[in-house]
């Protein structure tokens, strides 16, 4: 039997597609498996390479396909889609992952554990529960503004909005549909705070997710966050890569010799983005409100740009920062970051006095070599 190289596997509910090719890249494997024969078959093939897209269920098979010898390759579906031909089938689409895995500069995500998938449905549960907070917190805002009842917005005014409403002339069964949304509003608040507790809980367990909590901006949320979705920071070449996947660099529009650049790019994650920008956002509500200081670098920023704006940009130095840590094992030292801020201004001033000196020096040399005018 021919020697299988590498399989792009295309995953499903019930029907997998797989695509193999041999050391000459001819394709010697076209086959099409159900659910339950999957590990059957992988485990009579001998150990190969085996790639599928990070979708759902994606590291489940990670995991499975490994633990039988192979080597389970997970592909951002993004990067794989220019591989795979014009017609759309299931066939196709293993093709174009086997295809994209032969590609020397092709990433790959780290397969997750069973542990870290437990942890990332703990803060998925969490999303879910505050979005559901949040769709009835406005239901009774709603509802409670057809009887004349105006509250503010925040979470904050929703218990005083259902004591008036108890306390006001309305209809029976508005007041009996208006307890049944409190009582609603009531066990998620519960249900929330026993969620953020086991969130607390596993973060304060976890060394790498307490020295990120250091970094100004970084709340608990965002470094277990980090934690859980971050497996090997190693994977990116430097903190910028790390802050373009998380979608926080501008646009490249550039051509012919001009640099053009955009809006942000919004790619990856877009939980971590969102709490990496409200912590900057949080730390810029801080300073102009004089409650904190900032380094010369965000107060300059805040003179000339809009707040949002900056705050995208602080998130984007806070995501290069968090990145060294995660790989460094360092703590962040507020003290190290000012010292090396003042030693660029030093060198800065240094070098604008010695080109200087030079200017003037030269101005003098030609003017001597100039004859005088009679």
């Amino acid at each position: 039997m021919t020697q299988i190289m590498r399989i792009g596997m295309d995953t499903s509910k019930s029907v997998f597609q797989l695509h193999g090719v041999d050391a000459a890249e001819r394709p010697v494997l076209r086959k099409k498996l159900r659910r339950n024969q999957v590990l059957e078959f992988f485990g009579k093939l001998p150990p190969t390479r085996v790639g599928m897209e990070a979708c759902g269920a994606a590291h489940h098979w990670a995991r499975e396909i490994g633990a039988l010898g192979h080597e389970a390759v997970l592909l951002p579906p993004q990067l794989v889609k220019p591989y795979i031909p014009r017609n759309k089938n299931d066939a196709a689409d293993a093709d174009g992952i086997c295809e994209a895995m032969s590609r020397p500069r092709m990433r790959s995500v780290p397969v997750k554990t069973a542990e870290q998938q437990a942890a990332l449905m703990l803060v998925g549960v969490r999303d879910q529960l505050v979005a559901r907070r949040t769709q009835l917190s406005n239901t009774i805002r709603g509802y409670a503004a057809e009887f004349g009842l105006v509250a503010a917005k925040g979470l904050d005014k929703i218990e005083p909005l259902l004591a008036r409403i108890a306390a006001a002339r309305l209809p029976d069964l508005a007041k009996e549909m208006f307890a049944t949304l409190g009582a609603d509003y009531a066990e998620l608040g519960m249900r929330l705070s026993r969620l953020e507790g086991r969130l607390r809980a596993w973060q304060r367990q976890d060394e790498t997710s307490q020295r990120l909590m250091e970094v100004p901006g970084v709340g608990p949320i965002a470094a277990a966050l980090l934690v859980m979705k971050v497996a090997n920071p190693r994977a990116f070449r430097s903190g910028r890569d790390f802050a373009a996947w998380l979608g926080l660099t501008p646009k490249d529009h550039s051509t012919a010799g001009k640099q053009r650049l955009g809006v942000i790019t919004r790619a990856g994650d877009e939980a971590l983005r969102r709490t990496l920008v409200v912590g900057a956002t949080a730390v810029i509500q801080q300073i102009r409100r004089g409650r904190g200081r900032g380094s010369p670098w965000l107060t300059a920023l805040l003179a000339r740009k809009p707040p949002k704006l900056a705050a995208v940009a602080l998130a984007n130095k806070t995501a290069r920062i968090v990145w060294k840590l995660m790989v460094s094992g360092e703590h962040y030292d507020r003290e190290r970051a000012a010292a090396a801020r003042a030693e660029r201004s030093a060198a800065l001033a240094e070098g604008f006095a010695l080109r200087s000196a030079l200017a003037v020096t030269t101005v003098r040399g030609d003017a001597a070599a100039t004859p005088r005018e009679t």
